[in-house]
C-alpha cells in the first residue's frame, strides 16, 4: 500500500468532503480537497496526485467531464468515482471511460480504505511498469511488448529481474503470444545488447541439417559440405541465441545441446576439437515439455538445465483488457494512428477467443486497416467469424452452466467451486484441472493457495 499518497476529493458536498478527508487522512494519505469540477482540475493540474475521488453529479463540470480530463492529461491517474445509491448504471459508464472503481453513496469507512488501497497498488503497479519502459527506452523490440494487465505486468517484472545476469531462460506460451519478442527484451536489457541476437527456429530447419546449422561444420565432413561452415552458437558469440521451438528438437541432438549448457563448448560437425563459446542461451516452446519427458521426448536433465528461470506467457483471452491498447498500437505501427474503433467493435474484438493469439490480432488489425472506407471501424465491418463467436462466447453454452440465487451469489465462492470441482473431477491432477479450467498451472495454484484449498488428507 502506498501509504502517504496524495489524493485529491472533488465533492460538491461539503459534510462528505470532510468525512472523507478526515477518514484518509487517518490512514496515512495526504488529502487535498475541491468543492468543484473546475477547481479540482486545476489542483489536480498543480499538485498530480496519484489518485482522485470525484462525484459524477456536480454543478459546472460534471465528474465525467474530469474523468474525460484527468485521463487526457494522465491516463496513468487511478479515478474513483462516488455515485448515489440507485445509479449504477451511471457509475458502470464511468467506468468504462477509465474509472477504476466506484463507491455507492452511504458507504462505511471500511469499503473506502479497501478501495483506495486497491486503487493505489493499482497505480504503483502501473508506475512500475512505466519505470521499466523509460529503463529499457530506445530499445525498440521491448517497446513492442503491449500490456498493463497483471499478467503482462508480470512479465514485465521478471524480465526486469533476469534481463542483465547470465540465467538460461525458458519461454513457454502458445503461438502468438510474442516469445521472441520476449527473448528480444531479455537481450536489450543485458549487457549483451550491442553484441548479437541470433534466432533459430527449431522446428523449421530440417532434421539433417540441423546440427550443422546449430554447431557448424568442417569442409568434406558430409556430401556437400564444400567449405567449412560457422554454426549459430559461434554467430552469437559474446551475445544472445534464442532457441525457438527447442521441444522440436531430434532427440539425438539432445545431448549435444546439453553439453554446451554445461561445458560452453561446441564441436562443429566432423571435428574433433571442441570449441568454446561465450553465448546466452533463451528459448521458448508452445510444447508441455513436462508431458514430452514422461512420453520420452524431451530429455529430462536438459528441460531442467534450459528451465533455470521459466516465463509463461499468457495467451491473449487470458488478458483481454489488452486488447484496446493493442489495437491502437497496431494502428499506430501499419501507419494509421488516426484510425479507431467504436466501442462496439472492440467489446466484440475483447469477446473473440483469439486461438492465434496477438499474432491473429495483429493481423486482423493490418486487414482491417487496408479495407477500411473511413477513420472508423465499427463492429458491423469486423470479420464474420469474429462477430459470430464473440457472440457465441457471450451467450454461453446453451442452458448455461449456472444458476444463481435471485438473492444473489459471491463471485469469490463461485471461483473457488469451480477450482474445487475440477481438482475434483481430475483426482486433484493439478496440471489437468489448469487445462479443464482453461488457466495456467501456476494461476490454480495461486487460487488454491488464496482460498486455502488442500487435498483431503493433507497438510496445506
Amino acid at each position: 500500500m502506498l501509504m502517504s499518497a496524495k489524493i485529491l476529493i472533488i465533492d460538491d458536498d461539503s459534510s462528505l468532503r470532510r468525512v472523507l478527508e478526515y477518514n484518509l487522512q487517518q490512514e496515512g494519505y495526504d488529502v487535498i480537497t475541491a468543492a468543484d469540477g473546475a477547481s479540482g482540475l486545476q489542483l489536480f493540474e498543480e499538485r498530480s496526485p496519484a489518485l482522485v475521488i470525484t462525484d459524477l453529479k456536480m454543478p459546472g463540470m460534471s465528474g465525467f467531464q474530469l474523468l474525460s480530463a484527468v485521463k487526457e492529461r494522465s491516463p496513468a491517474t487511478v479515478v474513483i468515482v462516488l455515485t448515489a445509491f440507485g445509479a449504477i448504471d451511471t457509475a458502470v459508464e464511468a467506468m468504462k471511460l477509465g474509472a477504476f472503481d466506484y463507491l455507492t453513496k452511504p458507504f462505511n469507512r471500511d469499503e473506502l480504505k479497501l478501495t483506495v488501497r486497491k486503487a493505489l497498488q493499482l497505480q504503483g503497479l502501473s508506475e512500475e511498469n512505466r519505470l521499466l519502459k523509460e529503463e529499457l527506452a530506445g530499445r525498440a523490440e521491448f517497446q513492442s511488448i503491449v500490456g498493463t494487465s497483471p499478467a503482462m505486468e508480470g512479465v514485465f517484472s521478471v524480465v526486469r529481474k533476469v534481463a542483465d545476469t547470465e540465467a538460461t531462460v525458458l519461454i513457454t506460451g502458445e503461438s502468438g503470444t510474442g516469445k521472441e519478442l520476449v527473448a528480444r527484451a531479455i537481450h536489450s536489457g543485458s549487457s549483451r545488447r550491442s553484441a548479437p541476437f541470433v534466432a533459430v527456429n527449431c522446428a523449421a530447419i530440417p532434421k539433417d541439417l540441423l546440427e550443422s546449422e546449430l554447431f557448424g561444420h568442417l569442409k568434406g565432413s558430409f556430401t556437400g559440405a564444400i567449405r567449412d561452415k560457422q554454426g549459430k552458437f559461434q554467430a552469437a558469440e559474446g551475445g544472445t541465441i534464442f532457441l525457438d521451438e527447442v521441444g522440436d528438437l531430434p532427440v539425438e541432438l539432445q545431448p549435444k545441446l546439453l553439453r554446451v549448457l554445461q561445458e560452453r563448448v561446441v564441436e562443429p560437425v566432423g571435428s574433433t576439437s571442441p570449441l568454446k563459446i561465450e553465448v546466452r542461451v533463451v528459448a521458448a516452446t508452445n510444447a508441455n515439455l513436462e508431458k514430452w519427458i514422461a512420453e520420452g521426448r524431451f530429455r529430462e536433465d536438459l528441460y531442467y538445465r534450459l528451465c533455470v528461470i521459466p516465463i509463461e506467457l499468457p495467451p491473449l483471452r487470458e488478458r483481454v483488457e489488452d486488447v484496446p491498447l493493442l489495437v491502437r498500437y497496431f494502428c499506430g505501427k501499419f501507419g494509421a494512428p488516426q484510425a479507431s474503433f467504436s466501442k462496439g467493435a472492440l467489446e466484440r474484438l475483447k469477446a473473440y477467443g483469439w486461438p492465434g493469439n496477438v499474432r491473429e490480432l495483429e493481423n486482423t488489425v493490418e486487414r482491417l486497416l487496408i479495407m477500411r472506407e473511413g477513420d472508423r471501424i465499427e463492429a458491423e465491418g469486423l470479420p464474420e467469424k469474429i462477430t459470430a463467436r464473440a457472440a457465441s462466447r457471450a451467450a454461453g453454452p446453451e442452458g448455461g452452466v449456472l444458476r444463481l440465487p435471485a438473492g444473489g451469489y459471491s463471485l469469490e465462492q463461485l471461483e473457488m467451486e469451480a477450482v474445487l470441482e475440477a481438482l475434483n473431477r481430475c483426482d486433484w491432477n493439478q496440471t489437468a484441472a489448469a487445462r479443464f479450467l482453461r488457466i495456467p498451472r501456476h494461476t490454480l495454484i495461486y487460487r488454491m493457495e488464496k482460498y486455502h484449498i488442500t487435498q483431503p488428507g493433507r497438510k496445506a
